[in-house]
């Protein structure tokens, strides 16, 4: 695999990460779209993190912080890219993202029905 780079998401990245959700993440969501997206990405730009390789969008996750709690929403790994160890550089991003703004819980957002993220999340801890 190229080299990995892990990155905050901005504005000109908005219709390939929506592209990308469409292949690589589980169901929709009622904010996946671009009016939505720019909306968390004005509000805090670096809480859209993204994985390159090889110039190509291959994973993403969303870190928010509200001051109090972390959260995260859409990881999402491409099909042909998983089991690679993306997930798990995503969410070390996240994590130090959290630890630098003094975030000490945090939550995920996981669809019940979505068992292949079930699985990762259960081996991520």
């Amino acid at each position: 695999m190229n080299e990995l780079r892990i990155r905050a998401a901005g504005p000109e990245d908005l219709d390939a990460v929506l592209a990308f959700w469409k292949t690589a993440a589980e169901g929709t969501s009622i904010s996946d779209d671009r009016e939505g997206v720019e909306r968390l990405v004005a509000r805090d730009p670096e809480t859209l993190i993204l994985a390159e390789s090889g110039g190509d969008l291959v994973g993403t996750v969303i870190a928010g912080f509200d001051g109090w709690r972390c959260h995260l929403y859409r990881l999402a790994v491409h099909p042909d890219h998983r089991r690679k160890g993306i997930g798990g550089a995503l969410l070390a991003a996240a994590e130090d993202r959290f630890v630098a703004l003094g975030g000490r819980r945090a939550d995920a957002m996981v669809l019940v029905r979505n068992e292949l993220a079930q699985h990762a999340w259960q081996a991520a801890g």
